[in-house]
């Protein structure tokens, strides 16, 4: 962005950082919410903003000019925080060592230099970006001007102001005029808010007009319009930010001041230790001295993207290949390209069962060529056979030297493989690309192609219908068909060419995806393919007994409800709870109603039988709906095994999403669920193996924490529920009791989810007095794990995302939601987020491992499931012994943290014997 200036409005954010966490502090006691605020929210802005020209504004002591105006300007503001006013200092020194020019300028305030400065930047040909949360600055905002807000991700252009406030950026003085500025004690209009302001503008134009139509107004409204005429002028004049401030003892020029310079590593190390900055510490000295302050984030927007967008590009000329000769032609520019975009379009969507139409291809953008093998619609034209085809196109799509690029190359891995074609050379794929980058939006090809290219790509819906008129593929005229193939490739490529320029700029993003995502997805695609073999006659006699204890319980149910009823009715199950049984009302929904909700039963159940009978009622039918009933008819009728998909980019934090069937949410702390897990069995001369890591969040926690309690219990081998109990309870270790041992636990993991001690209270059955007691002695004797989430909290506000072990970016775009309960579930996201997500990691960096191993060792193991923090093998009797002995080893020698890691492999001629 060499064109751009980007100002920081620092006295806005001081205070914000300061009121996010002011209770944040070094080891030593010393105040450091609002520094730790301002270093993250720096660092953020130049990785999403990589200005040329940069600077951070703060208010200079003493009075301004606006203070010799009206003797009342502010008088009502609280003097700042004696902690706040500490961290001042520090601050401009961290600021410093970060590479930004500071600027303070007697006599004026923050706003009139980056007025100033945004005049002065405009007349030499460059765009402004002002970082701020003042309202007031919109009205500088014009076609080169625009304002951010880190704090909430707000982003205001000249569309984004009318949006917002309901005025032009013109406007924005005479808006804030009327309805007056409480933080600064500038009065407006008695009882003008911003509805009335908006009203009057609109009417009659601007300000002026209003004070001149003043006596056209009626109303109580109209009379403090004329009772404030004579003070309008004077609240425009303070509102006014001023742009002609002479800043010439402070910058020579924007060229040669306020040039954005290198991060000073030395200075910030020490400052990060001397404050007790662990985790900025950690990550400073892990990033290479080349790497950008914070890495490259999912939403670096582009200049073309603040200032006026990009222009779509062009659609593409694809040919339809329908000789030999076009062929040939094809496989030669495929053969000798850098890298060819490949896609495959098919009969249906069930990788196992679809059958191949067509292959697309592209090698440059704009022109692709689309080969149809299997159209079948009534007068389609003369199609090069499918045997043909694949005959000759095999040697390249199984060479691992030709790269290829794809959008979800996993499922045309499959398609291939349905043909005996091994796909091979997978060296990039843009759905994955997208999730490194951008792990919270979209991945559709759809969706990338409008957010990245600004293009509109062709709907699925237009070319084959939907409901009822739904075509398969093989129906389409060839000339849609090419053109809608031929897109997906050309579009393919255009966005490889995009993206990847954002996961290579940033090392930690990078290694993600080439040494973590990549790998997973030819291992996914080799677990789906194994498929795990089912007892489907088991199923059948298990959904019977579900059947007939679902019927008993309706009648248990019916029985204390003194008649039938819809169990699975909200509103009956009400009527019948709080009318008939006047059973007590837990909360109520947001019509007022009394709620039914999952968690109301739960509480009821604990006093009444009949919510206790509904619950077990549900259960069991979900369970026998979803497994016990679909399962055996979602046995491939060729392999004889259910294949499940795992859905790779669904989860920001990294975990896989299993479905068709969902083999990830059956219940395992039930009986019928682990009942249901029998049916998954090894087949003859075989058993299943599975491979789980133990405590592998708490683990995390104590890693990332740093915490030395926690570090050394997990060093020493203990029991670490134990532990804790030891430290909570004042006890030695060795007379821990059960009880303690218990409550320990449901800390443990409650703390690490965010629960509060009003959770703690309802899960443990106690007061909720004594679970504060719980937790405010766990933090005494945890305090690293203290220090970390008030950390994790902060940093995640500034920044708008955190971050696993392995450099993972975990986005929260709810974190600085005004919407309360969103914004608390952004935090105990944050705080738990790189547990889930460094643990997704370390899973899916065991399952490139094994598979690996299997494959360089040659052995007939197979991995054919992926559950959570759990691996699950076929494994022949022959191999049992080498494999139980070699899978923990490598599970645990994945990654190296401060912490050791534990696999604990169980055997069984079933998933519920092995688990």
């Amino acid at each position: 962005m060499d064109n751009t200036l980007l100002l920081v409005d620092g006295s806005s954010y001081l205070y914000r950082a300061y009121h996010a966490l002011p209770d944040l502090r070094s080891p030593d006691g010393y105040p450091t919410g609002a520094m730790h605020g301002m270093v993250n929210m720096l660092r953020r802005l130049r990785a999403d903003y990589p200005a040329a020209y940069i600077a951070c504004v703060f208010d200079a002591k003493g009075k301004t000019f606006r203070d010799d105006m009206y003797a009342e300007y502010k008088a009502t503001r609280a003097s700042m925080p004696e902690d706040l006013a500490k961290q001042i200092e520090p601050i401009h020194e961290a600021v410093r060592h970060m590479g930004w020019p500071i600027l303070m300028v007697e006599g004026v305030e923050a706003d009139d230099v980056i007025g100033t400065l945004s005049v002065q930047a405009t007349q030499l040909g460059l765009k402004t970006i002002i970082s701020t949360g003042d309202k007031d600055l919109a009205q500088l905002v014009n076609e080169n001007v625009y304002l951010i807000n880190t704090m909430t991700n707000e982003k205001l252009d000249e569309a984004g102001v009318l949006a917002k406030f309901g005025v032009p950026p013109n406007l924005i003085i005479d808006y804030l005029t009327l309805i007056g500025d409480t933080v600064d004690n500038i009065p407006g209009v008695t009882k003008c808010g911003p509805k009335t302001a908006l009203k009057w503008l609109t009417a009659h134009g601007n300000l002026d007009a209003v004070i001149q139509n003043a006596h056209t107004i009626t109303g109580a409204v109209g009379e403090n319009l004329r009772a404030a005429l004579e003070w309008l002028p004077q609240g425009r004049q303070l509102i006014t930010v001023k742009c002609d401030c002479d800043l010439t003892p402070h910058v020579v020029s924007i060229h040669e001041t306020l040039v954005g310079q290198p991060e000073n590593r030395e200075g910030l190390q020490d400052f990060f230790a001397r404050y007790g900055f662990k985790t900025l510490l950690r990550e400073l000295t892990a990033r290479s001295p080349a790497a950008l302050p914070g890495g490259t984030p999912l939403d670096s927007p582009t200049t073309a993207d603040l200032f006026g967008g990009e222009a779509a590009i062009k659609r593409g000329e694809y040919e339809t290949v329908t000789t030999m000769e076009a062929l040939d032609r094809w496989l030669a520019a495929i053969d000798s390209a850098a890298l060819t975009s490949v896609d495959t379009e098919t009969t249906c969507l069930d990788p196992m069962s679809a059958e191949l139409v067509g292959i697309s291809l592209a090698v440059e953008p704009g022109k692709g060529a689309y080969i149809p093998v299997a159209h079948r619609y009534e007068g389609v034209p003369q199609q090069l056979p499918r045997e043909l085809v694949l005959e000759k196109m095999k040697p390249w799509l199984e060479n691992p030297a030709k790269p290829k690029v794809g959008q979800n190359l996993k499922y045309d891995a499959h398609v291939l493989a349905n043909h005996g074609v091994t796909l091979r050379g997978i060296q990039h794929d843009t759905l994955l690309e997208s999730y490194v980058f951008e792990s919270h939006k979209p991945h559709d090809m759809d969706s990338l192609a409008m957010r990245h290219l600004n293009y509109q790509t062709i709907p699925y819906v237009d070319v084959c219908g939907k409901g009822a008129n739904e075509i398969c593929f093989d129906l389409v005229a060839l000339d849609r068909a090419t053109e809608y193939a031929g897109e997906d490739s050309d579009i393919t490529l255009r966005l490889h060419q995009s993206m990847i320029k954002h996961v290579e700029g940033d090392e930690k993003l990078n290694h993600i995806y080439r040494a973590i995502e990549l790998p997973t997805a030819e291992v996914l695609q080799k677990i789906e393919r194994n498929g795990v073999l089912i007892n489907a006659e088991f199923l059948g006699g298990l959904s019977q007994e579900f059947g007939a204890r679902i019927v008993e319980l309706e009648q248990q149910a019916y029985g204390l409800a003194e008649g039938p009823f819809n169990l699975g009715s909200p509103k009956q199950i009400g009527d019948i709870f709080f009318n008939k049984l006047k059973l007590p009302v837990i909360k109520k929904t947001p019509t007022g109603a009394p709620s039914t909700d999952e968690e109301v039963l739960q509480k009821l159940a604990e006093d009444f039988p009949l919510p206790k009978l509904i619950l077990e009622h549900r259960a069991l039918s979900k369970l026998k709906s979803t497994y016990t009933d679909k399962l055996p008819k979602q046995v491939n009728p060729r392999t004889g095994r259910v294949h499940t998909n795992y859905a790779q980019a669904v989860a920001v934090t990294g975990r896989l999403a299993s479905n068709d069937p969902n083999l990830q949410n059956i219940p395992i702390r039930e009986a019928e669920g682990r009942r249901i897990r029998e049916a998954f069995i090894a087949p003859p001369g075989h058993v299943l193996m599975s491979a789980d890591y133990s405590q592998i969040e708490l683990r995390i926690m104590a890693h990332i924490a740093g915490d030395e309690a926690m570090l050394r219990a997990f060093g020493a081998g203990e029991d670490i529920h134990a532990a804790t109990a030891s430290e909570v309870f004042g006890v030695p270790l060795a007379e821990v009791q059960s009880e303690q041992r218990r409550y320990a636990k449901v800390i443990n993991f409650g703390l690490i989810y965010g629960m509060s001690a009003f959770g703690l209270a309802s899960r443990l059955g106690i007061e909720r007095a004594a679970a504060t007691s719980y937790i405010d002695k766990y933090f005494a004797r945890f305090a690293g794990v203290k220090r970390y989430m008030d950390e994790t909290r902060l940093q995640a506000k500034a920044r708008g995302y955190v971050e696993t072990v392995f450099g993972r970016r975990l986005w929260l775009p709810e974190i600085n939601s005004p919407n309360g309960p969103r914004r608390a579930g952004a935090e105990r996201a944050a705080i738990n987020a790189p547990m889930q997500g460094t643990a997704a990691d370390l899973i899916k960096l065991s399952m490139i491992a094994v598979q690996d191993w299997l494959e360089r060792d040659q052995l007939k193991t197979k991995m054919i499931m992926q559950v959570h923090d759990e691996l699950v093998l076929e494994v022949p009797e022959a191999e049992i012994e080498l494999v139980k002995t070699r899978l923990p080893e490598l599970m645990a020698g994945v990654a190296k943290l401060d912490v050791p890691l534990l696999a604990e492999v169980g055997i069984g001629e079933n998933w519920d014997e092995a688990h």
